[in-house]
């Protein structure tokens, strides 16, 4: 099986572009024909509101599937409905593998030795049940990367590094974010010079230093935001072969030209998301109604990969 760079770059260049969509429900936001037929059919309110979750989910990636490489559930919008919202996860990125979609589980997770461990083999590995004749070894959340806070350092890091090794699954670190106040920590000056941003990517760099795959990536990414596109410029020229995820397109203000110091001159090497912008575009685009929502996120893609064409 392939590095997960590999696979990852093998997908956006069969698709012909470097989309990531983000999977991103906000139950106000869904439909509410769709919402109001699960009501319908009874249940708890957290049932209702996970079902309406899946359902518009799976609209959303049979639109977009064949167009875009990747998808991107963010957690903290099921984590909210309890233990029925993360069944609606887990059956989301099993939705997305099954449609083709390389998933990138964005958990942000950290902490250190056994807690880092069991998060690693909850989102990348695999859980050994029981013993004896009645051991079973399954996947659980079984994403294909995930996403991860890198300031416990190493030892926080290692455990999802060998679990992404083992399994050929990828990591992405936070490196520059996208969100206003990421300078308050990560552009902190040191007194030997340079930031903590940099620091971070030099360590991106060093974790998957060992890892490089055929494509000429690592396995270890980054996240670098796209309103950032200065720091992006001096990330990507220490990080050569890391992909960025690149979080802050269309609704956080970022555009085309300030994603563009992301990439490698060969245009490959970074992952663009939208969210709200491609799985709400039925409420900004002209002409469709709110049971055209999944046309309007096909649509919106194919805009964004008109938009990021432009760029190369």
């Amino acid at each position: 099986m392939k590095n997960f760079a590999d696979q990852l770059i093998e997908a956006v260049k069969k698709k012909g572009n470097a989309i990531c969509v983000g999977l991103d429900p906000r139950l106000d936001q869904i439909p509410k024909f769709n919402v109001e037929n699960h009501i319908k059919e009874g249940g708890s309110p957290t049932e209702i509101a996970a079902r309406s979750i899946l359902e518009f989910n799976k609209g959303i990636i049979d639109a977009v599937a064949d167009i875009v490489p990747v998808c991107k559930p963010q957690v903290a919008f099921y984590e909210i409905f309890g233990a029925d919202g993360m069944r609606a996860y887990e059956h989301t990125l099993k939705y997305a593998k099954e449609k083709g979609l390389v998933t990138i589980a964005d958990v942000k997770r950290n902490d250190i030795g056994s807690t880092a461990a069991a998060y690693a083999r909850a989102y990348l590995g695999e859980m050994e049940l029981f013993e004896g004749e009645d051991e079973v070894v399954m996947p659980i959340f079984d994403a294909d990367s995930v996403t991860i806070n890198p300031y416990l350092g190493w030892d926080g890091i290692k455990p999802f590094v060998e679990e992404a090794r083992k399994y050929k699954k990828g990591l992405f670190v936070l490196v520059k974010t996208s969100n206003p106040s990421s300078g308050d920590l990560q552009d902190l000056e040191l007194k030997e010079g340079g930031s903590i941003y940099e620091v971070v990517g030099n360590l991106v760099d060093s974790w998957g230093g060992e890892d490089i795959g055929e494509s000429g990536y690592s396995f270890v990414g980054a996240v670098v935001g796209a309103t950032y596109p200065q720091q992006a410029k001096e990330l990507r020229r220490m990080m050569p072969n890391s992909i960025f995820l690149v979080p802050g397109y269309g609704a956080q203000g970022g555009g085309a030209e300030d994603v563009k110091p992301c990439f490698n001159k060969d245009g490959l090497g970074a992952i663009v998301n939208s969210s709200r912008g491609i799985i709400f575009a039925y409420e900004k685009l002209e002409g469709f109604a709110p049971e055209a929502f999944a046309d309007a996120a096909r649509q919106a893609c194919e805009e964004m990969r008109d938009d990021l064409a432009s760029i190369f």
